[in-house]
């Protein structure tokens, strides 16, 4: 077990209840100091799972920006050639391990990264609580809700604290919309229309890697939705109570007329349109392709293959606390990436989308015509944002919402939720961006109710599936 440490939880049990509300809205607080190093500003940090996401966002890139007050000092994986590769990658000097009990007994870290298949989230959570050490889980938190209560059973019992990474929360576009439920721009909102479409590539790369399999992610109501109901939640400030859902598998898996056992060695590559060559990425041959033989896992997987048995179509109807009616759908195979979504409220409509062609080329015509008066740099700066638009009742006019975009990932989205969780710890968050295990557990439960709702037909009941009770106010 680690050195015992004061917690937020020995914090909310000595302070009034006014003070531990605001404390419960910032989780990312948990993680501000090193025990196990109390002279040095350094956060011992273990990664189990050393895929992409492992390796990139979660691996070199906090190594980089944040190595000056964080250190890795063991990796994990089952795969000892992705092991040895991802350490590499992400220029660490720490040891490896394919325990992962021996790894966490023996580096003892402060925090523990979890980025492995979504099915195994919960069994590497669970054993960094039970040793009071702080967790930061990639999302979902977990695909099920029994592996749900187990997670939440374990968090109550240790001295550490479940944090998710919702990156999609930070992006400045997602937040402007936030800050205008907060201030209540439209009045009381009743209603979202919302709608997800992921493109032919990248809605594609699902079904061709072990997303594909229900029993690794969950189906895609989970894995990629999870973002999507966390929004939701988060910007309605209630928990979802009832879920109704409709989906259906009907353009990968079986429903084609070929199909091979990986992309590299197919015989229909040639007039398969989604053929995809992954010798072209040095990144992935070298991660993956140079490791199968240690565990069998093909990256280059075909899309056509009988073992997928996930929804390729989706949609769900929420039901939330606060009396809110959600229209949600997800779309796999649509031409281009991007999403809409529209509040209804009282006195008016939000609505604001990202990704959607005709929108873009509106904002590069806009440009040009701006291009006419205004200089390189505030051309730069008029043309890189996201729109929202808003329309009051009783109105015939609309009003556009610039949101400029900062570089990096989702708007420079990404390294806001880093630098809270490594740099900025104690930094305000009026607006509750950093999520805690209540919020992982209410953003899946949705999804896991909607495939349940799927199968059986009829709606779920989101306090039937775990002890969590929904809240018309997300802080109650």
């Amino acid at each position: 077990m680690s050195q015992k440490k004061f917690t937020r939880k020995d914090f909310l049990k000595s302070t009034t209840g006014a003070v531990a509300g605001s404390m419960l809205a910032t989780p990312a607080g948990a993680f501000s100091k090193s025990p196990q190093n109390p002279q040095t500003q350094k956060k011992r940090i273990a990664l189990v799972g050393t895929g992409i996401r492992g390796i990139t966002f979660w691996g070199r890139t906090i190594r980089e920006r944040y190595g000056d007050i964080i250190e890795f000092v063991g990796l994990c994986d089952i795969n000892p050639g992705r092991l040895e590769y991802g350490k590499g990658f992400i220029g660490a000097d720490c040891p490896t391990f394919t325990d992962f009990d021996e790894m966490m007994d023996t580096v003892n870290p402060d925090m523990l990264i979890v980025t492995t298949v979504d099915a195994t989230h919960h069994q590497f959570i669970i054993g960094a609580l039970e040793r009071d050490i702080d967790v930061l889980t990639e999302k979902p938190m977990t695909t099920d809700e029994i592996k749900c209560q187990r997670v939440l059973d374990a968090e109550a019992n240790s001295e550490a604290e479940v944090i998710v990474g919702f990156n999609y929360r930070y992006s400045p576009h997602h937040t402007k919309l936030k800050e205008m439920l907060v201030n209540r721009r439209v009045g009381k909102i009743t209603s979202v229309d919302f709608h997800w479409y992921l493109n032919v590539y990248h809605g594609a790369s699902y079904f061709r890697r072990w997303h594909g399999e229900e029993s690794s992610g969950g189906t895609l109501l989970v894995h990629k939705a999870t973002h999507h109901f966390d929004l939701l939640n988060w910007w309605l400030d209630s928990d979802p109570v009832e879920v109704y859902a409709e989906g259906a598998l009907e353009h990968y898996g079986s429903n084609h007329p070929f199909r091979g056992n990986k992309c590299r060695t197919c015989p229909h590559k040639d007039k398969c349109r989604f053929y995809w060559d992954i010798t072209q990425n040095d990144t992935y041959m070298d991660l993956y392709v140079d490791n199968e033989h240690h565990d069998g896992y093909i990256r280059d997987n075909c899309l056509w293959r009988h073992e997928i048995d996930i929804y390729d179509k989706m949609s769900v109807q929420v039901e939330y606390a606060n009396n809110v009616q959600v229209n949600y759908s997800l779309t796999t195979y649509s031409p281009y990436e991007g999403m809409k979504i529209a509040f209804n409220g009282f006195d008016g409509r939000i609505d604001a989308w990202h990704g959607i062609p005709w929108r873009e080329q509106e904002k590069v015509s806009q440009a040009e015509l701006h291009s006419q008066e205004m200089s390189q740099d505030e051309m730069d700066e008029a043309t890189d944002y996201e729109e929202i638009m808003v329309m009051d009742n009783f109105s015939s006019k609309h009003e556009q919402i610039k949101v400029f975009q900062e570089s990096g990932g989702h708007g420079g989205g990404d390294i806001r939720l880093q630098n809270q969780i490594f740099r900025n710890t104690d930094m305000d968050d009026p607006l509750g961006h950093s999520a805690g295990s209540r919020d992982g557990a209410m953003s899946i439960l949705v999804g896991i109710a909607a495939r349940k709702s799927i199968e059986s037909g009829k709606p779920v009941r989101i306090d039937d599936l775990t002890s969590l009770t929904p809240h018309p106010t997300r802080g109650a």
